[in-house]
């Protein structure tokens, strides 16, 4: 019979280290033994004190107790839930440090998985710092021992929710309302039937969709209602799948956003929009830049969502075909195109890891410009099938940056493009989440 393995007892005490430097997800990181720790809380040129709080085979993870000598990048904590909250990592670092972090982990991915350096670094792109999250899916749970409802974030590496007053990155038309939304929650009949709540706003309204497990009694509606009313808060609920959501205030509620100036994009609040508008309005017009667009340029927009990038690049040019494989975002795109009058925009649904390119009419023109705004996937699948199409330059929208340098280092080195330009996009201030585009230009 196998012996078992019994799991290493945690050190109680607390021990000293010195942080020569920072992982991607801004742990300092030590060596003590000869074994790499990487802690939570420590910044690089830092001498702590910490406690473990994880043991493995080839490194370990502690959590900082006490700051012996502090770097000089350390800032005073804007946020009292910060360290328990497992919402943002690194707003303890000045906001300056968190671009060098962003920054470097781009510049080590490019090299690491693309063998690349573009020939030149754009500025980072930079926005608010506070308040700019508009989309985000709260949990909600009943907590017995504590006898009331919690509304927020996970613990930081915990399945269970932190009990939050407020979050200081969510817009304040939600993020100063969690302990308020708690309240309402725990006078409902359904109070421990509620799953989440999903936030979305666009520049005026705020909408909350009730993940109802159970169908809501006529005297917990009209709660919900009366609170949407009282804060002038759209609400609606979701009994089942994405398809069930549906409006309880008010009857006809529609959300929409000006990706710029004279355009209007309406949505549903479980549509994919970019989280951070003042982030999302200088990425479009880094990305118009960036290709250079002529007036006779035909255009391809990969995985085009709600026609986010689409209708701004189809203003500009003969025509461009947004395709996206999400049935729903195609219809709300073609809606969206028909409601600003822009006839040369075309959507298409389309998966391109099951189907070729070169199989549809409306690619068989071929593009002049493509642009990718693939998930954090990345778009391996297609780069040989976007090469074949001819197109001379290529803007690439990252989410995540080792499958971008991935994706760079085919396109460089299997299809003959040159990585021209690339930097950094904070749309997710105080955490370590690194957005980024690229320009590629056929040799």
């Amino acid at each position: 019979m196998a012996r078992r393995k019994h799991k290493q007892r945690l050190p109680s005490e607390s021990v000293q280290a010195e942080i020569e430097s920072l992982s991607h997800d801004g742990r300092g990181i030590a060596r003590l033994d000869g074994k790499t720790v990487f802690i939570d809380g420590a910044l690089a040129g830092e001498s702590v004190s910490f406690k473990y709080t994880r043991l493995h085979k080839k490194y370990d993870e502690g959590r900082v107790d006490t700051i012996e000598v502090a770097s000089a990048d350390r800032v005073t904590l804007k946020c009292q839930h910060f360290g328990i909250c497992g919402g943002c990592s690194l707003m303890h670092m000045s906001p300056e440090a968190q671009l060098s972090l962003k920054q470097g982990t781009l510049k080590e991915q490019l090299l690491h998985f693309g063998q690349l350096t573009p020939e030149q670094w754009l500025p980072p792109l930079t926005g608010p710092l506070w308040g700019y999250r508009r989309k985000a899916r709260l949990g909600v749970r009943y907590v017995t021992k504590k006898g009331k409802v919690l509304v927020g974030f996970r613990e930081k590496g915990s399945p269970y929710l932190a009990e939050l007053s407020q979050c200081e990155v969510l817009d304040p038309r939600v993020g100063l309302r969690l302990e308020e939304l708690g309240s309402l929650i725990a006078e409902l009949e359904a109070y421990n039937r509620i799953a989440q709540i999903e936030v979305a706003m666009d520049d005026s309204n705020t909408a909350l969709v009730f993940r109802n497990m159970d169908p809501l009694c006529e005297t917990d509606r009209q709660k919900l209602i009366h609170y949407g009313q009282q804060h002038d808060l759209w609400i609606y609920q979701q009994p089942g799948g994405p398809d069930s959501v549906s409006p309880l205030w008010p009857e006809q509620p529609q959300l929409h956003y000006a990706p710029e100036e004279g355009l209007r994009l309406e949505f549903a609040p479980g549509d994919f929009t970019q989280v951070n508008a003042g982030i999302n309005h200088k990425m479009i017009a880094k990305a118009i830049e960036l290709l250079a667009l002529q007036p006779s340029d035909r255009v391809l927009d990969l995985f085009c969502g709600l026609g986010n990038f689409t209708l701004p690049l189809a203003r500009r040019v003969t025509s461009v075909v947004g395709v996206e494989g999400d049935k729903s975002l195609v219809a709300h795109a073609q809606r969206n195109a028909r409601l600003n009058g822009l006839e040369n925009a075309e959507f298409e649904l389309a998966d391109l890891t099951v189907t070729q390119l070169k199989d549809y009419a409306w690619a068989q023109q071929g593009f002049t410009k493509v642009l990718l705004d693939p998930p954090r996937s990345g778009a391996f699948e297609v780069l040989g099938q976007i090469a074949a199409l001819g197109a001379e330059t290529i803007v690439y929208v990252s989410c995540n940056p080792a499958t971008l340098a991935r994706d760079a280092g085919e396109l460089v080195n299997q299809y003959g493009y040159k990585l021209i330009q690339t930097g950094i996009m904070d749309m997710f201030p105080h955490t370590s989440h690194v957005e980024s585009i690229a320009l590629f230009q056929k040799n």
